[in-house]
């Protein structure tokens, strides 16, 4: 809680969707985590046109050490999540923050009402953070009820988010401060699209954390004659079935050795012959699948050796009238109908989604003092969705690597953390490293990129176990 009053000049009023309010002063706060005290500092940035006019505004939520003679040498980290359409909350009040919400030890929903606490694993004690809200998320809006189309593409949300950054360091004088940035899921794509397209206006980051990573998104699409995702999804189909005990290897390590062999080498070239293959061969592989995938050689033989993720998803536990989750596929969901092609929704999503939202309002009203009586979107499929648009990309595979790869070596001192989950079905990690080892990446800058793996999904930080070693993890890579 705060331990100092907010002023009654910094307090937001109830106001409407449009037009957007952006002249406000911040709210400032003053809390204590531990031993630690720190500023919180809650508003909105307007971001501008060209001729001066405000065009949109990002809300962002900040905190800074108290204490610091010179604020300008403490490392500062710039944080959001994924989506498109999905705010700052999750790595916020899941990860990084300096509270927590509280959920089962394995990450599932606990019994509401829901709860916060102080976070002892924040990454507070070691960089100040902000939290930013893209335009269309959480109470950020354009200026205009159509202006949102600007912001809601590859290169518009690049570049807002990058306006953000900038104009926050002009600010608050940090531009000489070591420069740290998080993002997860599709906030990696941003992140590594940012790292480029900063570097040449002369913003150079420290490190980037890319959690559950997705820059090439040719290695998720299920588009017809591109076989990559049959292949990279594979291993976490096989860690899927282990978890839910439907293949008979003693052990997840065994279990994706396995997979991995397979995947790279024999599955690979059945997808690339097609209909070429012998019968024999045909037999080979549908034999494998079975024995890594747990689904019948009937069901693989219909799916023509291609099981795409929503197929796989209801198919493996069909008879136990059950699906798995697609963030995180330890979860079991329950639809009304077994005899569906797909899961009717995303049990692992379902698991986080109250808890996160309930939490994240009323930390910004009670404790941050920030008050509007505004919706906080927590994630925007509607509108946002609607109008994205990945620009010329989007007609075939968008892809932001080469932009990270670019900043590398522009900037040879930039580090690279990578999470990966082995329960991702999202962002499977077998995936990550296929783009990785596609970067074409200068041999001297290799071992710039540090990975680690965690026996849990999309957002590992929910369980507890992998919440204190991914902790541990990034304390150990930023040492």
């Amino acid at each position: 809680m705060s331990d100092a009053a907010v002023t009654p000049e910094t307090k937001e009023k109830p106001e409407e969707k449009y037009p957007l309010t952006t002249d406000k002063a911040p709210v400032v706060t003053r809390h204590k985590l531990g031993d630690l005290k720190y500023t919180a500092t809650t508003g909105m940035m307007p971001i501008n046109n060209e001729l001066g006019e405000v065009e949109g505004g990002i809300f962002y939520m900040a905190y800074t050490k108290e204490g610091v003679k010179d604020p300008s040498t403490r490392p500062i980290m710039f944080s959001f999540n994924g989506g498109p359409g999905s705010s700052s909350v999750w790595l916020h009040l899941g990860l990084i923050g300096p509270k927590r919400v509280v959920m089962e030890a394995d990450g599932g929903m606990p019994q509401p009402p829901f709860k916060l606490v102080d976070n002892e694993y924040s990454w507070l004690e070691d960089t100040d953070l902000v939290f930013i809200d893209p335009i269309g998320t959480g109470y950020s809006r354009p200026s205009k009820k159509d202006g949102g189309k600007k912001f809601w593409s590859l290169e518009g949300d690049i570049e807002s988010i990058g306006e953000f950054i900038r104009l926050y360091l002009t600010r608050n004088n940090r531009w000489s401060s070591p420069l740290h940035m998080v993002g997860e899921s599709y906030g990696t794509t941003r992140a590594a699209g940012l790292s480029g397209h900063l570097v040449e206006k002369g913003i150079a980051f420290n490190s980037i954390v890319l959690v559950s990573s997705i820059l090439n998104f040719q290695t998720a699409r299920f588009n017809k004659g591109n076989d990559l995702p049959y292949q990279v999804f594979l291993p976490t189909y096989t860690a899927t079935a282990w978890f839910h005990k439907k293949t008979k290897f003693k052990s997840l390590e065994a279990a994706l050795k396995a997979s991995e062999e397979f995947a790279s080498n024999e599955y690979v070239l059945a997808l690339a012959k097609g209909s070429s293959l012998t019968e024999a061969e045909r037999k080979s592989v549908r034999t494998k699948l079975a024995s890594l995938t747990g689904l019948s050689e009937d069901y693989l033989e219909s799916t023509d050796l291609r099981v795409n993720i929503h197929r796989f998803c209801k198919e493996l536990l069909r008879e136990e009238k059950r699906t798995v989750g697609r963030l995180d596929s330890r979860f079991k969901g329950i639809d009304e109908s077994s005899a569906n092609e797909n899961p009717e929704h995303d049990p692992s999503m379902t698991a986080i989604m109250a808890p996160y939202t309930a939490m994240i309002n009323d930390y910004i009203r009670r404790d941050l003092g920030y008050e509007t009586d505004q919706s906080y979107y927590v994630f925007n499929p509607g509108e946002l969705w609607k109008n994205w648009s990945y620009g010329d990309a989007g007609a075939g595979h968008p892809d932001t690597s080469e932009a990270l790869r670019a900043a590398m070596s522009k900037n040879p001192y930039m580090k690279v953390f990578i999470a990966s989950g082995y329960y991702d079905m999202a962002t499977p990690y077998f995936a990550t490293e296929y783009t990785v080892n596609h970067l074409a990446l200068d041999v001297s800058l290799r071992s710039n990129i540090h990975t680690e793996y965690y026996e849990a999904g999309h957002m590992m930080y929910i369980d507890e176990g992998c919440m204190k070693k991914l902790h541990a993890d990034i304390k150990k890579f930023y040492k």
